[in-house]
């Protein structure tokens, strides 16, 4: 799948709000690409289907973790809220023709994280939380740290995310801790 295709293929699929976050999600991805040096076409390609899943059902979401165990990645054990990703990342293997693994993985963990993310992943996850239309407190201190330090902007979305969740009174997913321990363990190696 090339990124025309997977353009066509999320418009036919998402709202015309979802699918203005997508191509601004891909904008980002881009320049975030471009300044750490990760392939620019494998972050447009995973953004463009990062949300391909994220209007689905519920139940649709569960027989496809069902009916793809071995990519469902502990799936519907997992806050609900992750499952879209997961999703995605089944349906672009599966019926869509996306063989690679790395942008497989960006569309998987692009709402949670996870331990030992590769930039690709890391460029994706902070492509959603940045995306033009995002306005949330901190958005614009998260993009210009994004532009400085890869990974103290994943430290610093990671928290804010963490943070969001645990405020709302929601379980939160063990994959998103893990990624910022993985993550503050490694700085805390560099120093």
């Amino acid at each position: 799948m090339n990124q025309k295709q997977a353009k066509e293929l999320v418009r036919s699929r998402l709202s015309d709000k979802r699918y203005e976050h997508t191509l601004n999600v891909k904008k980002m991805a881009v320049r975030l690409a471009k300044r750490y040096g990760v392939d620019e076409d494998k972050a447009a390609l995973a953004a463009l289907l990062h949300d391909s899943a994220k209007e689905i059902s519920k139940d649709e979401m569960r027989e496809l973790m069902r009916q793809y165990p071995q990519y469902a990645e502990g799936g519907e054990e997992r806050p609900a809220p992750v499952w879209h990703g997961i999703c995605a990342a089944i349906l672009a293997r599966t019926r869509w023709g996306v063989e690679d693994e790395a942008i497989l993985s960006a569309i998987a963990c692009h709402t949670a994280g996870k331990a030992g993310m590769s930039k690709l992943d890391k460029v994706v996850y902070l492509a959603d939380m940045t995306s033009k239309e995002r306005d949330w407190p901190g958005v614009g201190k998260l993009r210009k740290l994004e532009m400085k330090d890869l990974d103290a902007a994943m430290l610093a979305a990671l928290k804010q995310t963490n943070d969001f969740v645990l405020s709302q009174g929601k379980p939160l997913d063990p994959q998103s801790a893990a990624a910022y321990e993985d993550i503050l363990s490694h700085q805390k190696k560099e120093c």
